[in-house]
């Protein structure tokens, strides 16, 4: 929430194959300019799509302990290139590929591992190479299928047709696993959507909303799409107890899993504004969810609330430090990072949205923060978010049809021209709150959350009844 003085892996392939083999070593000719290994071990898994992959590679040291690796290896297939990578600095001349190691994971000891990965795209075909070194050592042993091996038959250029999944599936059933493609936020069958749905309020003080007829009601009444979880890390919030907050949203992550709706994870920084104040606690913090979560479908991982009195600069920085210990666990999910002048796009700072265009985070399946309180943030706003969105993915986390202290009344014409734009530009969004507070954002009446009734006209406020109609209109997921 904004208070400023101003106005799992993929585990559905669309087309394609997933595989993995693992290749041991025995001693060979060091590297001239490497501390060589004396033994190595290299799993790789592929899943690919139409034109493109995702490959993970965990590396073993079977040998002498090195300080500082190279991984190096060949492509089978001379259209097979890497795109963006993570936990490692990736190169390719020809079909020739090497990743180096960065800060944290260059030393590795005698039977340690490291994982890295990059996405990547493909023209003809995409077999998995057969052969790797670490530090110019061969790793030239027997090769062994962990799972079934990845096909060497291209993948069809097109996705095979689908029947339209029945009527009363839910969200997470149709969509699967998503990604971002170009400047959308894509489902299981490449295809762009819009989520849409409530973010809560702090967990340290609303935790009584979030019962099983709340989210009952958020899920089949309301008929959402995403729950927001509100995770704070100040204000009595996660620093205060890290392993009891972390439970906590594990625990929603599953509940909303179980009624079929995505669960985007916020880890919600709002005071101090500098995201590097937090950076150890958001990398243990999104080590934990990433590890317990990563076979998941439904998990959406959101960085930093609200960076404020930073550049962008400064956020980049903390993004391409916390996304890579995501990654590690849960190289497919999609994570957002939040932008300057509390997720404004730089807006509120007087600034505008080139600053991301021009140096995006140096990660892949990212996309970028914008919030906006309906009687505050109007017009100029507006006509940035158009202008960005045709260069930028956006997801709105954050928003609220009241003023930017999330009090005051409700605006429905501006909060209408919102909710236009973001439909009509198929930008996602969480609206600020799904609580009983007592104040205009929130949805519920206060006192309904001491109750056990969450539907019906007398238990919402103006802006939850708004909310609730433009929410519950039908989503029409393109599923081919």
């Amino acid at each position: 929430m904004k208070l400023l003085p101003r106005p799992s892996r993929r585990t559905l392939v669309m087309a394609g194959a997933v595989g993995a083999l693992t290749v041991a070593a025995s001693a060979a000719v060091p590297a001239a300019d490497a501390q060589a290994a004396t033994g190595c071990a290299v799993t790789y898994t592929t899943s690919s799509w139409s034109g493109g992959f995702t490959a993970n590679i965990t590396i073993k040291n079977l040998g002498d302990a090195v300080d500082g690796w190279t991984l190096g290896f060949t492509f089978p297939d001379a259209g097979q290139r890497v795109g963006q990578g993570w936990s490692a600095t990736w190169s390719q001349t020809g079909a020739a590929v090497t990743a180096r190691s960065v800060s944290w994971n260059g030393a590795l000891a005698t039977g340690a591992s490291t994982s890295v990965g990059f996405n990547g795209t493909w023209s003809a075909a995409n077999p998995a190479p057969t052969t790797f070194t670490l530090n110019g050592t061969a790793c030239t042993g027997a090769t062994t299928p962990t799972t079934p091996p990845a096909s060497t038959t291209p993948p069809p250029t097109t996705p095979p047709p689908t029947t339209p999944p029945p009527g009363g599936q839910t969200p997470v059933a149709v969509n699967g696993q998503l990604r971002v493609c170009g400047v959308n936020l894509c489902n299981q069958y490449g295809r762009p959507i819009q989520l849409r749905g409530m973010s809560t309020h702090g967990i340290q003080w609303f935790a009584r909303c979030y019962n099983d007829a709340s989210l009952d009601a958020l899920a089949d009444d309301w008929r959402a799409d995403l729950l927001r979880i509100a995770m704070y890390v100040q204000e009595d919030g996660y620093e205060t107890d890290p392993a009891g907050f972390t439970n906590r949203v594990n625990a929603l992550v599953d509940e909303a899993e179980q009624r079929g709706m995505y669960a985007l994870i916020d880890f919600h920084t709002l005071t101090p504004g500098d995201p590097m104040h937090n950076l150890d606690r958001a990398k243990t913090f999104f080590a934990a969810v990433s590890a317990r979560n990563a076979a998941k479908k439904n998990v959406i991982y959101e960085i930093a609330n609200e960076p404020n009195g930073v550049s962008w600069a400064t956020i980049k920085s903390y993004a391409e430090q916390v996304i890579p210990v995501i990654r590690a666990n849960d190289p497919d999910a999609v994570v957002v990072v939040g932008t300057r002048g509390w997720s404004s796009l730089g807006v509120s700072d007087g600034a505008n949205a080139n600053e991301v265009i021009d140096n995006p985070v140096n990660a892949t399946n990212v996309m970028y923060t914008f919030h906006f309180y309906a009687a505050s943030h109007r017009d100029n706003y507006r006509a940035e978010v158009e202008r960005a969105a045709a260069r930028l993915p956006l997801f709105v986390t954050e928003f609220g049809t009241v003023a930017y202290t999330g009090d005051g009344a409700v605006d429905v014409a501006s909060s209408n021209a919102w909710l236009d734009l973001l439909d009509r530009l198929k930008i996602s969004y969480a609206n600020w709150t799904y609580s009983d507070k007592a104040e205009g954002s929130a949805a519920l009446r206060p006192g309904t959350c001491a109750g056990s009734t969450y539907t019906g006209p007398g238990v919402l406020t103006e802006s939850g009844a708004l909310m609730r109609d433009r929410i519950r209109t039908p989503d029409n997921f393109p599923t081919a």
